[in-house]
């Protein structure tokens, strides 16, 4: 026998011999009418071997109740769990109809407030995760520009640089220098390569030979 005239309604529509889907749906829409909110409502599917699918839960979420009637459960009303609401930087009236909904006698209209407050603190975290993500990439692009600037200032003071006045590095020398050098160490016994490095001890005696010239000049 039903008690709810809705739920006769509903069960005269249904068809003589329903298929295992119809009942299974009839079942589902039942069960989300006297579920508190989603998260019960899934428990409730669950234990009874119900489809617990996105698609079929986001059909129901009309059916659940939400005018903080008390629905038909074998669980009262008193032992409803009530969730904390977290304030948060929101508007006046939000705010003020988040504190009505958090401080209503009925536990549905708790437990919605305590879902939309939930889900605006995630929203704040995930903007908040956003703008620190954007703000790093501006960052990173403007570090890139920078390091392109310092490396095209180098090849630009690279390509100016007269690639004749050095040899090898380290050397300290010209060409010429080095050429004066060769000739200086074939005359003095020194044996010498046409090309490359001069040897460092050549380059010393060369050196001290001409301080010494130098010295007796002055």
């Amino acid at each position: 026998m039903f008690i709810d005239w809705a739920e006769a309604l509903e069960a005269e529509s249904l068809p003589l011999e329903p298929t295992t889907a119809q009942q299974l749906a009839a079942a589902a829409r039942v069960t989300a009418r006297h579920s508190h909110d989603k998260h019960d409502m899934t428990l409730l599917l669950d234990a009874l071997g119900l489809p617990t699918d996105p698609d079929t839960l986001t059909a129901l979420l009309p059916l659940l109740p939400e005018t903080g009637d008390t629905p038909v459960t074998t669980t009262p009303a008193t032992e409803a769990i009530d969730v904390p609401v977290i304030p948060l930087p929101v508007s006046n009236q939000v705010q003020e109809l988040l504190d009505w909904a958090a401080a209503h006698p009925a536990a549905a209209v708790r437990n919605r407030a305590a879902r939309i407050t939930a889900d605006l603190a995630e929203l704040t975290e995930r903007r908040e995760a956003e703008d620190r993500v954007a703000q790093a990439r501006a960052e990173l692009e403007r570090a890139q520009e920078e390091l392109r600037t310092v490396k095209a200032r180098t090849r630009t003071t690279a390509a100016a640089a007269p690639t004749t006045a050095r040899t090898g590095p380290g050397s300290g020398r010209t060409r010429g220098e080095l050429a004066a050098i060769r000739t200086w160490a074939r005359a003095n016994g020194h044996q010498v390569a046409d090309q490359g490095m001069v040897p460092r001890r050549v380059q010393e005696a060369y050196d001290a030979a001409h301080q010494d010239s130098a010295r007796k000049a002055g």
